[in-house]
């Protein structure tokens, strides 16, 4: 998993940075596993722009992506290791024992051929599927569940991964990307491993065009709108807007926005650094 740097032969080459896609085996995808994806523009049921600078885009299909990891007790052979356009993981094609073929986010080090199981069952190896009772204190996890047999929530784009710091009762703390400590049920299950390809954070389109590709519209500053348009427009000449503050008003920087009452409050040990 490397990066591909590139010679500044047009201006669009000379800062780009992309994967070297090293790791993938595939070409193309499982067609039993893809589904249709509509594209919506930012437009609601009426026509009417409901989310601002969206639309464009390449087309793409939906790889269905295992995030219960269900099957447990049957072994899965890793067939491909493969590229997937809606999410900045790679993804793991499986060939159960029992003929039942599954994608699942690749864990780091996941390779074509290797066997990965979920379960009581399954030892604490990179890609094995376990509930948080039977993981070893200290292991890096991803792909971690909230709630039992709700499928996977955390810790599952590009490089993340969680670490499992304690075990008390039923309940076991997790040291999250964020630097937040969680407390999360035993019952919960993880992936061993950290979430594959991490060198996405590095990578530069060197292009506007390649947000087009990805249905990313231009954006407009809002120091440059009317006051009419935007808390921080208006002002003569190059004016710096005031306070960072959303459309709404709503303060930016150092505002907390998070509900005093939500009950998963004393889930949480420890508070992201700020």
């Amino acid at each position: 998993m490397a990066l591909k740097k590139f010679k500044p032969t047009t201006p669009g080459q000379r800062n780009k940075m992309i994967s070297a896609f090293d790791d993938i085996t595939a070409t193309r995808p499982e067609k039993s596993l893809l589904q249709g994806k509509k594209k919506s523009g930012g437009r609601n049921n009426r026509g009417k722009m409901t989310m601002r600078y969206i639309g464009g885009g390449h087309k793409k299909s939906y790889r269905v992506i295992d995030f219960k990891r269900n099957k447990d007790g049957i072994p899965a052979t890793v067939k491909t290791i493969e590229y997937d356009p809606n999410r900045s993981a790679r993804i793991a094609l499986l060939h159960y024992a029992d003929g039942e073929k599954r994608y699942i986010i690749a864990p780091l080090g996941l390779q074509a051929g290797q066997q990965v199981m979920s379960g009581e069952k399954a030892s604490p190896e990179v890609g094995n599927a376990l509930f948080l009772r039977d993981i070893p204190l200290g292991s890096i996890v991803h792909n971690i569940e909230l709630r039992p047999g709700q499928g996977a929530k955390m810790a599952r784009s590009a490089g993340t991964h969680a670490q499992l710091s304690s075990r008390e009762g039923k309940y076991a703390a997790l040291k999250l990307p964020s630097g937040e400590i969680r407390l999360v049920l035993v019952t919960c299950k993880a992936t061993i491993g950290s979430a594959s390809n991490p060198d996405h954070m590095h990578e530069m389109s060197g292009k506007a065009g390649r947000s087009r590709w990805l249905g990313r519209r231009p954006r407009t500053r809002p120091v440059v709108m009317n006051p009419v348009d935007h808390p921080m427009g208006g002002g003569e000449g190059r004016a710096s807007g005031g306070h960072p503050r959303s459309r709404k008003g709503l303060p930016a920087k150092g505002y907390k926005t998070r509900n005093r009452k939500k009950a998963s409050n004393r889930l949480i040990l420890e508070r992201r650094k700020r």
